[in-house]
């Protein structure tokens, strides 16, 4: 069974793409185009959830708003 993540995309200084995964907290990488991203994000998901340890998922995502000020 398969379960949607929340991931927040950025870029870098240096180009590259970083996503961070929202919920589960030290779950992030980095891609030099978005496919290679959203893939690594997808192996950094599945080796978060099967570390020996049990994973702390945080509440749930409400949004992200930008404030021009």
């Amino acid at each position: 069974m398969s379960k949607k993540y929340t991931v927040i995309i950025e870029k870098g200084e240096d180009e590259f793409y970083v996503s961070e995964v929202v919920g589960l907290p030290g779950c992030h990488t980095q891609g030099k185009s978005i496919d290679q991203l959203l893939e690594r994000t997808k192996e950094a998901i599945t080796v978060y959830l099967k570390s020996a340890e049990e994973p702390e998922i945080s509440g749930n995502f409400i949004g992200i708003h930008q404030i021009e000020v």
